[in-house]
């Protein structure tokens, strides 16, 4: 959204008078909070600022009738605190985890729709002043083919703006105030729309963002109830999913299994279906698989750890990379079940008979930590959704042309 006001005092010109009039000032109003969440405090805190701003308008030019206008920004206001707040919306969700989206929107929307009414009844110097920032929240969220920002865009070089990272235009082409605050006069409609377009345009990327980081914990909730069924299945059932090996020595054969081994028994009795059954069962040990997935869940945590150098975060406040994280753990504790299994298979030539528990263990550790070759993918589809926020384009030389 755009910071309307932020940070710059009201935005007026030196020896602009700050006041008409003598309408007294209203009670300061106590600012709610602290919450838990980060976004509903920069909520609560957007909309004391908005209320100041709002009466200091009203103070400075009483003789004007803003009634509509200034109601519908303390309705906008009180709408973006119950969100900030917590109310429960109508009609209520069981999980916490999906009521938030709905809340988020109503503050940021209802926060947006407060400063678009705010700049139709904000005096000309302050809107004048507020133009640089403006410029960058419209080229920040508003696509360079964008009618909105092309018009407001052709606005900002009758100002004499330009874009801070392309140059500057030239001091015979700058206006003096007078003709600029009437360019801000006539085509304040346009400068309004164009904003209000970009906040829109804002508040869809933080939503994209928000549901892309809901997949992914999605899916990783769901990889680990199936990493965990798996394991229960296996501690049930030792047998129903074995990950055991039988490697000949010499006239004698062994079922090598992740927890243990049978005794040794000749290799005449292999071709024996019943005799192999019997010392799979002898073999095969409840935590069999639950082990096997500790060791792959611990070799993709590594992973994890060393993915982070290439995750280059974001200052948007969604948990996107947390996320990603998450999601490699479940993903390596089933990928080193899989890869055991693809070997029991032979599915992998040269390595179906794996000799000793170490052996298997060793492998476990080695496809646990393979599951990078899959969650890469994700990584650079997470960065790209974190990067497509605040850039619909780079500085353009839009406002440098003649």
């Amino acid at each position: 959204m755009p910071r309307v006001g932020n940070g710059t005092g009201t935005g007026l010109a030196p020896g602009t008078s700050e006041a008409k009039g003598s309408a007294p000032n209203p009670p300061a109003l106590p600012l709610l909070g602290p919450v838990s969440v980060p976004w509903r405090e920069g909520t609560l805190t957007r909309a004391a600022e908005l209320e100041s701003l709002c009466a200091w308008v009203q103070a400075r030019d009483p003789g004007k009738d803003y009634s509509v206008l200034v109601d519908a920004v303390k309705r906008h206001l009180e709408a973006a605190r119950e969100a900030a707040l917590g109310k429960r919306p109508n009609p209520r969700k069981r999980l916490k985890v999906f009521r938030d989206a709905p809340l988020l929107e109503r503050a940021k929307s209802n926060l947006d729709a407060a400063e678009a009414h705010l700049l139709n009844i904000a005096p000309d110097e302050y809107v004048l002043g507020q133009m640089p920032s403006l410029l960058r929240h419209v080229q920040g969220h508003l696509d360079p083919s964008d009618p909105r920002r092309q018009e407001f865009e052709r606005i900002c070089r009758s100002l004499g703006l330009t874009d801070p990272d392309r140059g500057h235009v030239k001091n015979g082409d700058e206006t003096d105030r007078d003709e600029k605050l009437k360019v801000v006069r006539d085509e304040r409609g346009s400068i309004i729309t164009a904003v209000r377009g970009a906040s829109s345009a804002s508040l869809r990327e933080k939503l994209r963002v928000r549901s892309f980081r809901n997949l992914l914990a999605i899916t990783a909730a769901l990889l680990t109830a199936l990493a965990a069924g798996l394991a229960v299945v296996g501690f049930l059932h030792p047998t129903m999913i074995p990950l055991c090996f039988a490697p000949q020595q010499g006239d004698e054969a062994v079922v090598v299994c992740p927890t243990a081994q049978s005794a040794p028994f000749p290799t005449s009795a292999a071709s024996d279906g019943a005799d192999i059954d019997n010392r799979l069962e002898e073999a095969a040990k409840p935590p069999d698989i639950l082990v096997v997935e500790l060791i792959g869940l611990t070799a993709a945590a590594v992973a994890a750890a060393a993915a982070i150098r290439r995750i280059r975060g974001s200052s948007e406040r969604l948990g996107v990379p947390i996320a990603l994280v998450l999601l490699k753990l479940p993903t390596g504790a089933i990928t080193a079940l899989l890869g055991l299994l693809l070997m029991r298979g032979q599915f992998v030539p040269g390595l179906s008979a794996l000799d000793t528990s170490a052996q298997i263990l060793a492998w476990a550790l080695v496809f646990g930590y393979a599951q990078e070759l899959f969650t890469r993918l994700v990584d650079r589809q997470g960065q790209t959704v974190l990067d497509s926020v605040n850039s619909a384009d780079q500085p353009s030389n839009a406002l440098s042309a003649a």
